[in-house]
């Protein structure tokens, strides 16, 4: 991450703070570390922030877009979910009435869902930039694959699934944060990947290397795979929308690396090797006694 002390001092020297959108999500609180450690008032939005943000009560937008500079707008669960874009769109209108100048969104790379998200702020008459990523690398370490990886036995619907090139969310979050504080991103759309490609069976094979443990996995299909995410008491939502990305967007589409973090920051993206040795390092994939 490169900010130059130009821009940092001039960021600081403002009271206008940027909202941070999402502000305890992986990206989300990443993004806010960088800026407070640059000095950049931050305003995290959440529904446990104050004043409390939820995408599903619109009368929470205002008091969080007020005298805002810019935001990171990251959907929860994610932009490609049924209904994400009329309350995107009328969030991107909000934050222009609001005076909010510059909007950075988070997309999912290759969704149809998300490309309309795409457009609308492109629309909106804001200065934008879009973050268009991958799968993320701290999926294996902090939701979705962490107790399956611990149990030593994970099962995905992943049979067919072509390789992702997963993407760190530490690169997300260099890329957003100069987004939102250097001149330059405006109107660019930026795809963010890793530099390989990879199947899951190949990273978790890694992820099993590193760690000097056995990991088994196991192919089911999607209905199997839906069932077993009700019965562990996910939202519906949740349950359609990952049992959606196994089975669509797995598709092809996306197993091509792109040069987005090279484009926006002049150097390469981390590896999967790097973070499986300072993951495994962490012990955090070591089961509890």
């Amino acid at each position: 991450m490169t900010v130059t002390r130009t821009t940092t001092d001039r960021l600081s020297a403002t009271s206008a703070p940027v909202l941070v959108l999402g502000a305890n999500g992986k990206t989300g609180r990443r993004v806010c570390r960088r800026l407070e450690a640059a000095g950049v008032p931050v305003r995290a939005g959440s529904r446990s922030g104050t004043p409390r943000f939820d995408w599903d009560d619109a009368a929470t937008w205002g008091p969080v877009l007020a005298g805002a500079r810019s935001a990171y707008v990251t959907f929860q669960p994610d932009v490609a979910i049924p209904g994400a874009l009329a309350t995107v769109t009328a969030f991107f209108a909000a934050a222009r009435d609001h005076g909010v100048r510059r909007l950075v969104l988070l997309s999912g790379r290759g969704e149809e869902e998300a490309v309309a998200a795409e457009e609308a702020l492109k629309a909106s008459g804001a200065d934008w930039t879009v973050l268009s990523a991958a799968w993320f690398f701290q999926n294996f370490s902090e939701d979705f694959y962490l107790d399956p990886i611990r149990a030593g036995d994970v099962a995905l619907p992943v049979a067919a699934a072509a390789p992702e090139p997963f993407i760190d969310a530490e690169d997300i979050a260099d890329v957003a944060f100069a987004a939102l504080t250097e001149p330059g991103h405006s109107g660019k759309t930026y795809e963010l990947t890793g530099p390989r490609a990879m199947t899951f069976a190949e990273a978790f094979a890694e992820i099993a290397a590193a760690t000097g443990r056995p990991l088994r996995l196991e192919a089911v299909s999607p209905e199997d795979y839906a069932a077993a995410l009700e019965a562990a008491g996910l939202p519906q939502a949740m349950v359609d929308l990952i049992v959606y990305l196994f089975t669509h967007l797995l598709d092809g589409r996306n197993a091509r690396p792109a040069d987005g973090v090279r484009q926006a920051l002049g150097r390469e993206p981390a590896d999967f090797a790097d973070y499986v040795r300072r993951t495994a390092a962490s012990g955090v994939w070591t089961p509890a006694a």
